[in-house]
């Protein structure tokens, strides 16, 4: 089965969120209806801005965990916008 690390943006908050699913829409669905990661709880309006495809949950987690360690708002609308799958 596959699992997908997703990149959301919410216009109310001008954020990013960053994570991994195996079900986006349902995913980004409970994001919405504040069901989702506490972070993502103070909006709902999220969309889905990137997604990329893994084998496996392990190499989905490592790959949200390396788009999250840098920090960066220019690398994640960088990947986003170069649909870059490092």
């Amino acid at each position: 089965m596959e699992y997908f690390v997703y990149i959301i943006y919410s216009q109310t908050l001008d954020r990013y969120y960053i994570g991994h699913y195996q079900n986006i829409e349902e995913r980004i669905q409970r994001h919405n209806q504040g069901n989702g990661a506490s972070y993502t709880k103070k909006a709902k309006d999220w969309e889905l801005r990137y997604t990329e495809a893994f084998d496996t949950r392990a190499e989905a987690n490592q790959r949200e965990l390396s788009i999250k360690k840098k920090k960066s708002r220019k690398y994640i609308e960088w990947i986003i916008a170069n649909n870059n799958h490092e």
